[in-house]
């Protein structure tokens, strides 16, 4: 073997080994993004004493009685208006837990349902009339939810490092 084969074959397993780490690591962005932006929404919606009102501008309760009429289960924002600061409070915390389950990779699994289904009553309420459908962000978050419902964060997640520490105890 000659310098160059040396060269090639050493170039050839460095860009496998590159492959084989941004493989394990792919849903890793998706996963900061998402935790981001649900701890940031829940936060967003604490921290926001006009939303967190039951009537006037900016309230959750103007919110859900706007979009009562078009959504694609009245019942569901029915629901939420017997009670809207009740609602939006239970949102901001069920997003802010969310976002952290996805952000530290803990019950990652459990919180991409709970980011899904939270993106799903969003989309079949607040963003069910937008068009082209394409343009309401909620069915997007739900769809990106689903990488995480399927793999869970097996890298860099305190859910690898429990699975990790949990089979040297049974071996």
């Amino acid at each position: 073997m000659n310098r160059t084969d040396v060269l090639e074959t050493g170039t050839r397993s460095v860009a496998a080994g590159l492959r084989e780490l941004a493989s394990r690591h792919a849903l890793l962005p998706l996963r900061l993004f998402l935790g981001v932006t649900f701890v940031y929404a829940g936060i967003d919606k604490l921290t926001d004493p006009a939303f967190l009102s039951a009537s006037g501008d900016g309230s959750i309760g103007d919110l859900m009685r706007g979009v009562r009429d078009t959504s694609a289960i009245p019942a569901m924002v029915d629901l939420a208006l017997n009670s809207p600061v009740g609602f939006a409070v239970a949102l901001a915390i069920g997003e802010i837990l969310v976002g952290l389950g996805a952000l530290a990779g803990l019950l990652t699994r459990i919180a991409a349902v709970g980011g899904a289904l939270i993106a799903l009553s969003l989309w079949l309420t607040v963003s069910w009339a937008v068009t082209p459908y394409y343009y309401g962000n909620d069915l997007i978050y739900m769809m990106a939810w689903t990488p995480l419902i399927l793999a869970g964060a097996p890298y860099l997640s305190l859910d690898s490092v429990i699975r990790s520490r949990l089979s040297r105890r049974t071996a």
